[in-house]
């Protein structure tokens, strides 16, 4: 029953056939180095043995056998393919001892942090502490336009990262020239009503505003129609000096569909938003930053790293609090304001439940840096 050296194993996800190099995923759920000679057989909760994987109760209804023969990180995902960081958090249970779950969260990091190789964006971890996901949207000949694919890459990466607690934001930026000019017209040219209708078109668009971490939108160049949108989808806008944004919509016949008529209203008032909307006007950054719709403005060259260096400060917070901090901020868009407040106050009473509520107050009272367990 014990695995042979470099032999692979079937699983409910397929066959895992994983190559020989420096790194593995040790038994103490620990990502090492090569030892000379010497072969390395886990499986993913940690057990000692295949019979044991197969009762293991931690990974039992997925029953995942791998033999980590020095697997380097992108091999790992080339021969795992689309059994990502997501697929393999889906399936982490409840009542895992401390132990095997450390152990998991290690194996999620080793997943999250590989690279994976997408058609239209780059996803890649960032910040000193690579604790920050980046998002590149990588349509330069379109201008990072939104077509189906780009949209279902960006979900694709944000499950993955989302999955991995050690991820503490994530930024969504273009090239200098386009954050994204908009979506991929002549993707939807053809559509008709009974298609849009069946199939709720535009319904899938909405994952970057789901998302539990906080998003960054770098924006440099134009950011128009479905570009617009996505960046309004984020949670905070830090601009380039030459970024322009607009709802050009008004000019192919048709109208904003992803929140370009809701989300500019609720940052700009409606006068702004009616301007933008009915003429197709693009603003400036600097009007955008007065009107409320971003946050900072700065040289085209340093709008990456200044919110790669916002996400890696919401890093350095309790994610837990950090969640229901964004949910509260997001209630005032849909509640009145004594709803709103209401809200407020049950979320701030819900943080005297955690033990990061705890940690922070103490570490205030004794003077010393936090530390935060994201419970």
């Amino acid at each position: 029953s014990t695995p042979r050296p470099g032999a692979c194993y079937p699983s409910s996800a397929g066959v895992l056939n994983l190559s020989t190099s420096q790194s593995f995923l040790a038994t103490d759920g620990k990502i090492k180095k090569r030892h000379p000679g010497r072969n390395e057989h886990t499986c993913i909760c940690g057990c000692a043995n295949r019979s044991q994987s197969e009762s293991c109760p931690s990974f039992s209804c997925v029953n995942i056998w791998v033999n980590f023969v020095h697997a380097p990180k992108n091999n790992i995902m080339a021969n795992i393919g689309r059994m990502l960081a997501s697929r393999v958090a889906s399936q982490l249970v409840r009542n895992a001892s401390v132990g095997q779950q450390q152990q998991q969260a290690n194996l999620l990091r080793f997943y999250s942090s590989a690279p994976k190789s997408y058609e239209f964006i780059k996803a890649e971890l960032t910040g000193e502490k690579q604790n920050v996901a980046l998002i590149t949207l990588n349509r330069p000949k379109a201008l990072n336009a939104l077509c189906n694919g780009l949209v279902a890459e960006i979900s694709d990466a944000l499950d993955r990262y989302e999955a991995d607690d050690s991820i503490g934001a994530i930024v969504i930026t273009g090239s200098e020239k386009a954050f994204a000019a908009g979506a991929d017209i002549k993707e939807m040219q053809p559509n008709t009503y009974a298609k849009c209708i069946n199939t709720d078109f535009l319904s899938n668009w909405t994952r970057v505003a789901k998302s539990q971490k906080p998003i960054i939108a770098a924006v440099n160049g134009y950011a128009l129609g479905g570009g617009c949108e996505l960046a309004m989808m984020c949670d905070i806008i830090y601009a380039g000096e030459k970024a322009r944004f607009g709802q050009p919509e008004i000019a192919l016949g048709t109208i904003p569909g992803a929140g370009g008529t809701q989300r500019t209203t609720r940052a700009m008032g409606k006068s702004k938003a009616m301007e933008m909307c009915l003429t197709g006007n693009m603003i400036t950054a600097e009007e955008a930053e007065r009107s409320g719709l971003v946050s900072k403005v700065f040289p085209a060259d340093k709008v990456v790293a200044e919110a790669v260096k916002l996400g890696e400060k919401i890093g350095t917070f309790s994610p837990l609090i950090v969640r229901l901090c964004k949910e509260a901020v997001n209630s005032a868009y849909e509640m009145s304001l004594n709803e709103g407040l209401r809200f407020e106050r049950r979320h701030f009473h819900a943080t005297f439940s955690t033990k990061d509520r705890l940690e922070g107050m103490t570490a205030f009272v004794e003077k010393r840096a936090p530390k935060f367990t994201n419970e």
